[in-house]
């Protein structure tokens, strides 16, 4: 049996299936979902964008709920990227105390990141998944297909999130993510990634420890994103990490024993070309009171994952606002070059 043929048995085993779509997954996405499983189905539409994950979108897909007279024993099916899927789920596992909700990832972030772990959420006053839970789908389809419905800057997006697992992880299958051409094909690749995720999360599922391995270049980065949000220079996540993680990976230097020639070599590998992203703010003092919002600080401490060489992390380590100071002047020289 195929994950399609799963797919399909597992929709027929609802009386009522809601599908949760923003614009670009109803025209680009449904059309192939519907080829592939042809039962009755009720939709949601959503804007697409960070910018509209928060309660009020929630609020509108709750409400739409009751007005489809969806109950706990209703399905609802997340087509899209990380957005669709952390608010999707954040809202089937609050509605009624919670209803089933399958993921069906359709960029290569969410493939090999955001619908891996059972992390939902929503953003509020400007910071990233600041309202959330942890709950695990009741299964994950994932189909490279949808990839070609993506523009460029969507798949170099995602490439931030297999970049990092090489990074956290594997320093042999970071080496290969970093060719061009590339040296996996993608069923390999978004394979690997969803394994390294794995093997992380089942060991800490409620990111108590070491899970939070996964956070390197998110700290910093998180915070870039959320400074940029609403602004001409807003930021897709995978690009907001990318610059988290040269950032952290500076930092890394001058803490864990990262080897200068190994932060140049990171810098070269995935940098890639911002001048067209326009004046990304990069103002150090801001962006350290974003950083004292992260979930994972303790005693208003920010508490980062760091680098000690490529392929190897450590967790919960002490940053300063003079250390995200240091990186600030660092990046903003690196982005110019």
């Amino acid at each position: 049996m195929d994950g399609w043929e799963e797919f399909s048995s597992q929709m027929d085993a609802y009386d009522k299936v809601i599908i949760l779509v923003d614009e670009n997954t109803k025209q680009h996405c449904l059309p192939y979902l519907e080829k592939k499983w042809t039962g009755q189905y009720e939709l949601i539409e959503i804007p697409s964008g960070e910018n509209h994950k928060n309660i009020t979108t929630c609020q509108t897909i709750w409400n739409q709920l009751l007005e489809l007279k969806a109950d706990r024993h209703s399905l609802l099916v997340n087509l899209g990227g990380g957005v669709i899927g952390d608010m999707g789920g954040f809202c089937a596992s609050t509605f009624m105390r919670g209803m089933d909700f399958i993921q069906i990832p359709t960029t290569l972030l969410s493939m090999v990141d955001a619908s891996i772990g059972g992390k939902l959420g929503v953003d509020m006053d400007g910071f990233k998944n600041l309202i959330g839970l942890f709950k695990n789908p009741k299964a994950i389809f994932i189909d490279p297909q949808f990839l070609g419905t993506l523009p460029k800057r969507e798949i170099s997006s995602g490439m931030a999130e297999v970049i990092k697992h090489g990074l956290i992880a594997d320093a042999d299958y970071y080496e290969q993510v970093i060719k061009y051409p590339p040296a996996l094909s993608w069923n390999e690749l978004i394979a690997r990634s969803i394994e390294i995720k794995k093997e992380v999360v089942e060991k800490d599922p409620l990111e108590k420890g070491f899970r939070k391995i996964l956070n390197f270049g998110h700290t910093i980065g998180h915070a870039i994103e959320s400074l940029n949000l609403d602004t001409d220079s807003h930021l897709l996540h995978g690009e907001a990490i990318t610059l988290g993680m040269i950032a952290e990976a500076f930092i890394s230097t001058r803490i864990t024993g990262l080897s200068t020639e190994s932060l140049e070599k990171i810098r070269k590998d995935i940098l890639g070309d911002f001048s067209s992203r326009g004046n990304i703010n990069l103002n150090p003092h801001k962006i350290f009171e974003n950083c004292l919002k992260d979930k994972k600080n303790k005693n208003q401490k920010v508490l980062a994952s760091l680098l000690s060489a490529i392929g190897k992390c450590e967790i919960n380590v002490e940053i300063s606002k003079k250390d995200v100071e240091e990186a600030m002047v660092y990046l903003k020289s690196t982005i110019k070059k």
